[in-house]
């Protein structure tokens, strides 16, 4: 299991990354949102998006969520 956030500031493309702890791009805590703590990426974005956010996995740390 992992810790998952999401960025709540949008790229420029409009998604909103999700990061694993520890991640290099991980943002500021001013601009993150603690997601739980989830075995997976998919499960991270998917509750990025249950709660409102246009979610997209980090290139860097969960690129088998990165799409865009």
């Amino acid at each position: 299991m992992a810790s998952y956030y999401v960025n709540t500031k949008k790229q420029f493309n409009g998604d909103n990354e999700v990061h694993v702890y520890g991640c290099n791009y991980l943002p500021a805590e001013s601009n993150r949102l603690f997601l739980g703590d989830y075995s997976s990426c998919q499960s991270a974005v998917t509750e990025a998006k249950r709660i409102g956010y246009n979610a997209n996995g980090c290139f860097y740390c969960n690129k088998p969520c990165h799409t865009t």
